[in-house]
């Protein structure tokens, strides 16, 4: 693939610059109207789909148009750093929203009630369980930019069109299928604790910072490629490298802090929403002992004190039994 060096980068050129990336293009508007449809026919069976989810949907698929048809599109085949952006927003901002957009939910609610039935079935087999395994999806959050960045798959991607766009669709999809299992918008295999998305993502600070480290302190990638350039602007090999190694650190981290901001917030509603669930319990136990039938004269009173056994399952929470005390 012959690689034609676009003009020198400007400011100007920044807010200006794009190239007609086609294969995005369609992407992009597939994906958009695959939603727009499934949510069509929500509305004809009387359902609401919500807004936020629409919004979050569009703007995964505007992220990517930024950095495939955009000036980090076109200059990505040229600098390294321009590269690390695309890379870094199509792994952990593109599905991240795309995500929070619950499109497997409305493909679900869409779907005949046979082939629901079916993917229920794959969904909470044994097998998904396992693939979904906190374990696993660490793994595919961080092995990603591993695999491209410290193996010939990076220039092969350079070269090649059609493996850099491989290379961008794997990005996406392994990005999807961690935060798919994180959020639980969607249904999943699993429902793990919010605990373990916080502490993955931790150890993807880490990693980040390691491969950040490698690519700063390490030999060039891909310098045949990029010298064969003869780019005559802009930063040296080295120094562009180490721009493009401080995107895939620092951009990292702070591409995860939505994540992390959006993991609080659902915990948060979650237990909300549980200690509402259990005071309208206590409330309701409450209330049917206040109006309970009256024991008839000379019939012995139940205790629970005759009977030890018959604890109800609050008296035996740490939490709940000092609330239950304090209400009676």
């Amino acid at each position: 693939m012959i690689v034609s060096v676009p003009p020198v980068l400007t400011w100007d050129r920044l807010a200006t610059a794009w190239t007609p990336n086609v294969g995005a293009l369609v992407v992009v508007a597939a994906l958009a109207v695959a939603y727009g449809l499934g949510m069509r026919r929500l509305h004809q069976q009387g359902k609401v789909w919500p807004r936020g989810r629409l919004w979050w949907f569009l703007a995964g698929l505007m992220s990517i148009l930024l950095v495939t048809v955009t000036v980090i599109g076109l200059y990505a085949g040229t600098l390294f750093w321009a590269r690390a952006v695309q890379n870094i927003v199509l792994l952990m901002i593109t599905p991240m929203f795309l995500a929070l957009g619950a499109p497997l939910t409305l493909l679900r609610d869409t779907l005949p009630r046979l082939a629901r039935q079916r993917a229920s079935r794959i969904l909470h087999s044994r097998a998904a369980r396992l693939l979904t395994f906190p374990l696993v999806m660490t793994a595919m959050l961080i092995a990603p930019l591993y695999l491209v960045y410290l193996t010939p798959l990076y220039e092969a991607s350079l070269r090649s069109a059609a493996v850099g766009a491989a290379v961008g669709v794997g990005l996406v999809i392994a990005g999807f299928l961690y935060f798919w299992t994180r959020f639980r918008l969607d249904p999943s295999p699993r429902t793990d604790p919010y605990l373990i998305s916080i502490a993955i993502s931790f150890a993807e600070v880490i990693f980040d910072g390691v491969l950040g480290l490698i690519l700063w302190l390490g030999p060039l990638v891909a310098s045949q490629y990029y010298l064969a350039l003869h780019r005559g602007w802009g930063p040296d090999p080295r120094l562009d490298q180490i721009i493009g190694a401080g995107v895939l650190w620092i951009g990292g981290d702070l591409a995860g802090l939505p994540f992390l901001v959006a993991v609080v917030t659902r915990m948060m509603h979650e237990d909300q929403r549980h200690a509402a669930a259990i005071d309208a319990e206590l409330d309701a136990v409450e209330a049917g002992s206040a109006t309970g039938i009256a024991t008839p004269a000379g019939s012995p009173t139940p205790s629970l004190d005759a009977h030890p056994q018959a604890r109800l399952w609050w008296e035996d929470h740490p939490e709940l039994a000092q609330r239950f005390r304090h209400h009676r």
